[in-house]
């Protein structure tokens, strides 16, 4: 009988080796297990940080008065010392993120991607010309993030909408939008009014990158006011055109499906350009740039007319971009750059936070949209290192 035990007692690990491997046949990779391990580390830990974040606020607050009253007792007026909240005004232009590429990233690509739309968010509300914000495909796992993990707090966002329709849709229904005769659609801007006033031919590259392998679409005329950017097109965007939507791929991928957003476009017969960031800056780097990147200079381009402008105060300096002189070299100065841009698998830090808190509605929002910035960047910092743990 002792002989057998020892054989019924090994046994026993073989058959819960075989039991769990019925319920989970695939075992998970280490850099699996260390991804459930943060995520439930996360999870645990939202208490203490609310707390946190409830206390900081608190301080602040204590902070401000000090300052107010030793202002006041100095006999200055703290009113007088404050920044004057810049005006933003609606232009009659449409921007859309388009988010129906679920099927081609990763989970925490998703996550980057709801990081981006939170930016562009923020962006387009602080911008002194604001567009017409949507995002399209707004379903499956981004919108399943929206609803669960930042507890749905886009839905008391304004000046931004949610659309589980594709791009196409959003267009028709920003259309109708700008075209509204109580002047709610936009207020003609001195940028925009230049594009009508002298309008620019679209001239096509001799070469195309991502020729089709049958014949090219004819142009929907029924959405010709609709422009789908692609860094792959052969047409590059001189200006932004009133009344005209642009859409901007929510897709991250780190550039492994080159043309993907080229080709939908072109397969629904949709206008297609790029942004003329060879034309105005020498890269150090390849010229693929965040959602929200995208958006923030197009922002720009509706404040100061200048894509060289836009593009030097938006495009992190780590990727190297210096404004090209007249005889198309790099000038020497660098320009200022935008802080707070460094891609969303990088750590962010305490300064994104500060920066979507300030564009929030309310006391209350602000608590919101830090915590919303606050849950992406935490869960975006392992990027880099999971992605070279994937590799190896």
């Amino acid at each position: 009988m002792s002989s057998s035990e020892p054989a019924e007692a090994s046994s026993k690990p073989e058959a819960t080796q075989v039991q769990s491997d019925t319920s989970n046949p695939l075992p998970m990779s280490k850099s699996a297990l260390k991804r459930l391990w943060k995520q439930e580390k996360w999870e645990a830990g939202i208490d203490d940080r609310r707390k946190r974040r409830k206390e900081k606020r608190h301080e602040r607050k204590v902070r401000a008065r000090d300052e107010r009253a030793a202002l006041i007792a100095q006999g200055v007026d703290p009113a007088e010392l404050q920044k004057k909240k810049q005006v933003s005004t609606l232009a009659p232009v449409g921007i859309i993120v388009d988010c129906d590429f679920e099927d081609y990233m990763m989970d925490k690509e998703r996550v980057s991607l709801s990081s981006q739309v939170t930016r562009a968010y923020s962006d387009n509300k602080a911008a002194r010309y604001r567009s017409h914000l949507w995002v399209a495909g707004f379903n499956k796992g981004i919108a399943k993030r929206f609803h669960e993990v930042l507890l749905d707090q886009h839905k008391k966002w304004k000046g931004i909408w949610f659309d589980e329709g594709d791009y196409i849709s959003c267009a028709a229904k920003i259309r109708e939008r700008m075209s509204a005769t109580d002047g709610s659609g936009g207020e003609m801007i001195e940028s925009l009014q230049r594009s009508l006033d002298e309008p620019t031919a679209w001239t096509r590259d001799e070469t195309d990158p991502f020729p089709m392998p049958g014949p090219e679409p004819p142009l929907d005329e029924a959405n010709k006011d609709v422009v789908y950017l692609s860094s792959d097109s052969p047409y590059t965007l001189e200006r932004l055109e009133p009344n005209t939507c642009y859409v901007v791929g929510g897709l991250v991928d780190k550039n492994r499906e080159k043309g993907l957003c080229y080709r939908r476009a072109r397969e629904k017969g949709i206008r297609t350009a790029r942004l003329p960031i060879g034309q105005f800056m020498v890269m150090q780097s390849r010229q693929v740039l965040a959602t929200n990147h995208v958006v923030e200079i197009m922002l720009k381009w509706l404040e100061c007319g200048d894509w060289g402008q836009a593009f030097l105060s938006v495009i992190p300096k780590r990727k190297g971009g210096k404004l090209r002189s007249e005889n198309g070299e790099a000038e020497a100065e660098d320009g200022e750059e935008a802080e707070g841009k460094e891609d969303e698998d990088e750590n962010q830090g305490e300064a994104e936070v500060e920066e979507v808190a300030e564009a929030s509605e309310s006391k209350e929002e602000n608590a919101v949209e830090v915590e919303t910035s606050t849950n992406v960047v935490d869960e975006s910092k392992s990027g880099a290192e999971e992605a070279k743990e994937a590799q190896a």
